[in-house]
């Protein structure tokens, strides 16, 4: 299994960026994926997760109205569109999934929101 994150950078508060990530390894098409995020001196914490069939998205209440997930099964890609950035949304964001009872992580893909 795995995962490639990319699309983080360095963007200014109220800002806006979109993550992707792509999968490998797995029946993609059949299987919830998760983003989470992990900022400086912080505990991991989950975003945002999507169903397989892309039906079903919650969210965490700290991005909810600001953050969308969504998914392209042809292309086995997962994205998180971030929209009015805040200081506090800087952290590493990876994606997750549970298959084969075990967990998979990508490597992640850093944000940064700063003036």
């Amino acid at each position: 299994v795995q995962f490639v994150e990319s699309g983080g950078g360095l963007v200014e508060p109220g800002g806006s960026l979109t993550l992707s990530c792509v999968a490998s390894g797995f029946p993609f098409s059949g299987y919830g994926v998760f983003w989470y995020r992990q900022g400086p001196g912080k505990e991991r914490e989950l975003v945002a997760e999507i169903s397989s069939d892309g039906r079903y998205r919650k969210y965490a209440d700290s991005v909810k109205g600001r953050f969308t997930i969504s998914r392209d099964n042809s292309k086995n890609m997962v994205y998180l569109r971030m929209n009015s950035l805040k200081v506090e949304d800087t952290a590493v964001y990876l994606c997750y999934v549970r298959y084969n009872v075990s967990d998979h992580w990508g490597q992640g893909t850093q944000v940064t929101v700063s003036s």
